[in-house]
């Protein structure tokens, strides 16, 4: 009999009881469709131990901070960077914008994959490629800056794959309040990884007075991460956790997966929020600290930077607020879930919303504060960043509670596709864009060269109370595809009080033998 779990092939497509006819019948809350009908046979029930589960979730904690650590290394060094290789300001954007245009084209072939086949060896291969082209973008020549984008278009093939397919791996080893502590720890690592990015990079800048030493650490510790993951990361059957470990499967084409998805209100707009959310992320992850260096140049406090090495201090401080921020928003806004859940069925979309619009504020004050005050532009900049990051765990949440286990992984890979493609694959590149034309009227001061990022900087805040009304619409619907999706299982758990299907489902007994 065919082992539903196993890790020991790569292909991991159990054979449903019954499946569904066709795509007519798949209508999202439809009780028709219950996940019951989809469950495999109880003799094949794997077992992971609790023990296995949070062995599991400290390695793909690790490997995710290592992800965000990766991502973050060249902002903490962009100056270094623009010197070396004698680019513009939107030809350095570029270098984030071909990354995540290559994480996002990719993310829907590894979420296709992760509903089908065995996600761990679909991390491996994928984290294997993130390896060696992380390594190899640190060999670059000066001349060679076409190499050093193509080569970082080919880390976002590790990051698709792990990005995508992880968080449907915690789903599956957790449920309840227990699922929402892990998926918070998990993706803490996010602002915690992109701080110590920027710490990382600026540190092996200076201690070594070469720049390319700061895109070496992150894959001498991913070899690490790599070895942990072959040996002690599981393959969960899919919905596990909601089963009581007999996990659910079933035959569906992937567009019948796009078009439950799609009507799945709650998973949209939730996904637009994501979005907003990503272009003032990225936007503002990459460029806040070369920002703020040249605060310090245009109030006379820092000379400008002539030497290979420029001063890291703000990559240094920025990335420290970055990592407290992240940890304690975080941790706040997976409270604030699990205390208001019970009392509003809509908290946790509010929740983001609150935090989105929390934060507009604090980024204007940011921008126009740091001409005259450093010191204050770093007290807005932990209180907008602690607003934005209520959000990371409560989202990844939703998108868990109100999609079915099958079609998690295409969930999150379409969620990941939209969000970067209209967010931070093109946020720091249009920001460059948008202060290289400003510049351009008088090029020769440092003042205008600060003043011509601040004003490219205020479209962020616009993006935020975009942000923020796409949470509130989502509100609107939260409560009816949550209890849509508990049905289907709380069927699969009963599968006596289940109704009899009627004649627009196919029903066929193909018991794996």
């Amino acid at each position: 009999m065919e082992q539903k779990g196993s890790v020991s092939s790569p292909l991991d497509i159990p054979v449903p009881r019954c499946s569904l006819g066709s795509s007519s019948g798949l209508h999202y809350g439809s009780l028709i469709n219950s996940v019951s009908s989809l469950a495999p046979l109880a003799a094949d029930k794997p077992a992971i131990s609790p023990r296995r589960a949070y062995i599991a979730i400290a390695v793909l904690c690790y490997v995710n901070l290592l992800n965000y650590m990766e991502r973050y290394t060249i902002a903490g060094v962009l100056s270094e960077i623009q010197k070396f290789f004698d680019i513009s300001d939107s030809t350095a954007g570029l270098l984030q914008t071909v990354f995540i245009c290559s994480f996002l084209l990719l993310a829907p072939l590894f979420g296709y994959l992760g509903d089908r086949y065995n996600r761990k060896y679909i991390m491996l291969c994928g984290l294997s490629v993130w390896l060696l082209t992380a390594a190899g973008s640190s060999l670059v020549t000066g001349s060679q800056f076409w190499l050093l984008v193509l080569l970082r278009a080919l880390v976002g093939v590790g990051e698709a794959s792990y990005s995508t397919v992880a968080p449907t791996i915690i789903g599956d080893l957790f449920s309840g309040g227990q699922r929402s502590v892990m998926i918070c720890i998990f993706y803490i690592f996010i602002p915690v990884g992109s701080g110590l990015g920027y710490i990382t990079g600026a540190g092996s800048a200076n201690l070594t007075g070469d720049w390319r030493w700061a895109l070496r650490i992150t894959p001498i510790m991913g070899l690490v991460g790599l070895i942990l993951m072959v040996f002690l990361c599981p393959n969960p059957p899919r919905g596990a956790a909601e089963t009581n470990g007999d996990g659910v499967t079933g035959h569906s084409s992937y567009m019948e997966d796009v078009k439950y998805l799609l009507k799945n209100k709650s998973y949209v707009w939730s996904s637009l929020g994501v979005t907003a959310l990503a272009f003032l992320t990225g936007a503002l992850a990459f460029w806040l600290p070369t920002f703020l260096a040249r605060a310090h140049i245009t109030q006379g406090l820092r000379p400008p930077c002539t030497g290979d090495t420029c001063n890291s201090t703000d990559s240094y401080i920025f990335g420290a607020v970055t990592v407290a921020t992240g940890i304690l928003g975080g941790a706040l806004g997976t409270t604030l879930s699990r205390h208001l859940r019970d009392k509003l069925s809509h908290a946790d979309p509010l929740i983001c919303a609150v935090g989105m619009l929390g934060s507009v504020p604090c980024l204007f004050i940011t921008i126009f504060v740091a001409s005259s005050s450093i010191p204050a532009t770093y007290v807005f900049i932990f209180f907008g960043e602690l607003l934005l990051s209520l959000n990371w765990a409560v989202l990844a949440d939703i998108l868990l509670y109100v999609v079915v286990p099958t079609r998690r992984a295409t969930a999150e890979a379409l969620q990941i596709t939209v969000g970067h493609l209209l967010g931070d694959a093109g946020s720091p590149y249009l920001l460059g864009v948008i202060s290289d034309a400003i510049r351009s009227s008088n090029p020769k001061t440092h003042d205008w060269n600060f003043r011509s990022l601040m004003y490219s900087l205020l479209l962020c805040p616009f993006v935020g109370i975009l942000g923020g009304v796409f949470f509130l619409i989502t509100t609107m619907y939260i409560t009816e595809d949550r209890k849509a999706v508990q049905r289907l299982v709380e069927e699969d758990l009963h599968p006596q009080e289940r109704p009899t299907p009627d004649s627009s489902m196919e029903m066929s007994d193909k018991r794996t033998v």
